[in-house]
């Protein structure tokens, strides 16, 4: 539904997009997840027609966007990162005005409206005049012009910016729900978005492609070990003493914050759950007191920290 293909951006001798590649099949959520300034909103924009690549193509929905740039807008749904609306226009008005724009007919139009109303939430605000909405609820407006003709593709770009805890909620309750027939891409660098939305993350730093995966082989990639912590009681414990074990890797000594006569360390291994067990019959071997034992696994900054500034190629490190 989404093919982009070796898409670069250049401005003048400022490269925003560096030879981008990526596909998005219906059914999908993908993320395009990055700092500020990683390309994000000019893919976005090459996606949505407004803007021609230096070099490479894509298509949305089988349509280029260049040799056919009217197909891939009937078929496309985008909410920029600032909503596209008048303000002057009361929402129903704008929103009638929208899908007339779009080619729909009076009837499709009034049952396409009471959908949009329902699922964006905008029934409260349905006569009241733009302007005078919230960020929050202008957010949903934009979200509502990007769906009036129900397209088989949505780009959003920070669909939830700007809305507090609950929007965000139910943003998201309707993101999901519409993904069963449609490709959606959005893009964010608030993590948990990814994490709430996601089934595969499309990571990209400086116009590049860092890493496209689900998040689970995005953790593996960045972090190829498992880390186990364990605090042992007793102050003698070295850190020799569990480099012998044979599932452990590395071992480095975390006793900051910790009583004066514990021992605690964190640990490499192979297999997390054979390592727990390996140090389990050692602190029976030895006497040994476990005050703590546990698998510890990177947090999602941590991944992305390590895809971003490694290429997606090197080994972070948790902490």
């Amino acid at each position: 539904m989404i093919e982009v293909q070796d898409i670069s951006m250049d401005y003048g001798s400022f490269r925003a997009v560096d030879r981008c590649s990526f596909t998005v099949s219906k059914g999908e959520i993908v993320g395009l997840v990055g700092p500020n300034g990683a390309g994000k909103t000019t893919i976005m924009k090459i996606l949505a027609t407004q803007l021609t690549p230096t070099s490479g193509t894509a298509k949305v929905n089988g349509h280029d966007i260049e040799s056919n740039p009217l197909e891939v807008r009937k078929d496309l749904g985008f909410l920029p990162e600032q909503a596209p609306i008048y303000e002057d226009m009361e929402v129903r008005e704008y929103l009638s005005f929208v899908g007339a724009a779009r080619g729909l007919g009076k009837k499709e139009i009034d049952e396409r409206l009471g959908w949009v109303a329902e699922n964006c939430a905008l029934s409260s605000v349905w006569c009241k005049p733009i302007g005078e909405l919230s960020k929050g609820y202008k957010q949903r407006v934009g979200l509502g012009q990007a769906l009036i003709h129900n397209p088989p593709v949505l780009i959003l770009d920070e669909p939830t910016s700007g809305l507090d805890p609950l929007q965000i909620m139910e943003i998201r309750r309707l993101v999901r729900a519409l993904s069963s027939d449609k490709a959606i891409l959005f893009s964010t660098h608030i993590l948990q978005e990814i994490t709430a939305l996601t089934d595969r993350a499309v990571v990209i730093s400086d116009g590049r492609i860092r890493a496209d995966g689900p998040l689970r082989e995005l953790s593996k990639r960045a972090f190829p070990y498992q880390c186990v912590v364990a605090c042992f009681e007793e102050q003698s414990v070295s850190s020799k003493d569990l480099a012998g074990l044979p599932s452990i890797s590395e071992v480095v000594r975390k006793d900051q914050g910790q009583a004066h006569t514990a021992s605690c360390f964190q640990l490499h291994a192979k297999d997390a759950q054979m390592a727990l067990k390996e140090i389990s019959h050692f602190a029976k071997q030895h006497n040994l007191t476990i005050v703590e034992l546990y698998e510890k696994g990177p947090d999602l900054e941590q991944v992305f920290s390590a895809l971003i500034h490694t290429d997606g190629s090197g080994v972070g490190t948790v902490s």
